[in-house]
């Protein structure tokens, strides 16, 4: 049986149309689950900072792999406590979550963040930091290249 011309164009048309529908749900079945995780949550796995940041200080991944690109951590410190000078090779996008967090990059004013500040490192730029008596803080990081800090000398 042959088909009107019209036919034809309202058949294709309707596969497209459910193709184009089709496809978000595919990209979501085959992407991760969503993550929401509160800063003090019990169940958060804290590590440990590098070796040459003050004690006390933890690390607790939230998202990705640190050795990998696209990792989200919550990075905490004990009150009055200082972060030493030190580097990054990637780009830094910080959120203050608990405390309250002076830091200073090299070139710049010292800022001071309250929770719910954010701050944005470029990657490289030597920074320290210094946590206030108080309450401990938290700070959300996200990181685009693998999770380093590189004391400077």
């Amino acid at each position: 049986m042959k088909l009107p011309a019209q036919c034809h164009f309202v058949v294709i048309t309707a596969a497209a149309v459910m193709f184009v529908v089709a496809s978000p749900a595919i990209a979501v079945a085959d992407s991760p689950a969503p993550v929401s995780t509160p800063f003090d949550d019990p169940a958060l796995e804290w590590g440990p900072c590098p070796d040459f940041f003050p004690a006390g200080c933890r690390i607790a991944v939230l998202q990705g792999n640190p050795a990998a690109r696209n990792a989200d951590i919550f990075f905490k410190l004990p009150p009055d406590t200082a972060v030493p000078h030190h580097w990054h090779t990637s780009a830094e996008r910080i959120v203050l979550v608990s405390g309250e967090f002076r830091v200073r990059y090299d070139g710049h004013p010292p800022v001071t963040m309250q929770p719910g500040s954010y701050a944005y490192g470029p990657a490289g730029l030597p920074h320290d930091g210094y946590c206030a008596a108080g309450d401990p803080c938290v700070l959300f990081i996200a990181f685009e290249e693998p999770v380093d800090a590189i004391p400077t000398q």
